[in-house]
């Protein structure tokens, strides 16, 4: 299947844009697929904020190949609406600030899963416009808004695709969440340029702000 281009399933009206990342930031990834490898006789053993040489085989105790880490994840996206559930706050989170802004959520998964995906955050009550991509978040995002004179937010775990975003819409305020607070441990520092969060409402509170909206519901 090919990725999903933004004219195709978003249509903005004229008002502040969210763009979030799914996995880690929306929902829960890092928790169930440590689940997930453990039926699948492996074993998530975080040292560095990386999967590849992080996941054990329990049949010999060794460091599974990328290759087989890149097979587990398909397959655990396959199986996705099986073991994922929603980040905390999430739901009513985006719920509120829908009322006052557009959201569109771009996730770097495989886009021959994103029917699954789309289903599963149908049934989880986050309706929002979904784009699947493996391309660089940045020239996606500025598509998406255009030239808009209207405040803008990009949410991701990710610092590369939060630079990436960064250097290609610069009036977009970038939030770094991660919902599992191990690898968070982890991950590199954001510089002062990324606003580093460790939940939904702290995430809300910021949007509010940059959207020049009061934030006594946060």
């Amino acid at each position: 299947m090919a990725a999903d281009r933004p004219d195709d399933v978003v249509r903005l009206g004229h008002r502040p844009l969210i763009v979030s990342d799914i996995d880690e930031v929306v929902l829960e990834f890092l928790t169930p697929f440590k689940l997930f490898l453990e039926s699948r006789q492996h074993r998530l053993l975080p040292s560095s904020f990386r999967l590849t040489g992080n996941i054990v085989d329990l049949e010999n105790g060794e460091a599974a190949s990328e290759a087989t880490v890149r097979a587990l994840l398909d397959a655990f996206y396959d199986a996705q609406e099986q073991w994922q559930t929603p980040a905390t706050l999430v739901v009513n989170t985006l719920a509120e600030l829908s009322a006052e802004a557009d959201i569109v959520f771009l996730t770097a998964m495989p886009p021959r899963h994103a029917a699954k995906r789309r289903a599963l955050l149908d049934a989880l009550g986050l309706p929002y416009p979904l784009l699947a991509s493996e391309e660089p978040k940045g020239p996606l995002v500025k598509h998406l808004h255009g030239d808009r004179e209207l405040p803008i937010v990009f949410i991701d775990d990710i610092l590369r695709n939060l630079h990436s975003v960064r250097d290609h819409a610069p009036s977009c305020l970038l939030i770094n969440l991660m919902a599992n607070a191990e690898f968070r441990a982890l991950a590199p520092v954001p510089d002062a340029s990324i606003h580093a969060v460790t939940d939904w409402a702290e995430a809300a509170r910021l949007v509010r702000f940059h959207f020049g909206l009061p934030t006594a519901q946060n």
